[in-house]
């Protein structure tokens, strides 16, 4: 039984996600195995080019997009998400 619920915890890998400093903000990494999938330094969907104000809202994202890789859903992010998440555009 301990051999079962050690098999299945390895089975379900995790993504992990980090945040990291930009020039202008915060940005994020979402990992697999530790193999960065996505590193994300600007606000995607929107027309300027800038990074997340706080860490909170990069990581706030960052776990966002790695529930929606875990539903094996595409890990784009509308502007309505953004909004809703109360990301600072």
């Amino acid at each position: 039984m301990l051999l079962f619920l050690f098999t299945a915890c390895s089975k379900k890998e995790t993504l992990t996600t980090a945040s990291f400093k930009t020039n202008s903000g915060w940005g994020y990494t979402i990992a697999y195995k530790e193999k960065v999938l996505i590193k994300q330094s600007i606000i995607p969907v929107i027309s300027n080019t800038k990074s997340f104000e706080t860490e909170s809202d990069a990581l706030k994202v960052a776990d966002f997009v790695k529930q929606k890789l875990q539903q094996n859903l595409s890990p784009t992010v509308t502007k309505n998400e953004l909004i809703l998440l109360k990301i600072k555009l």
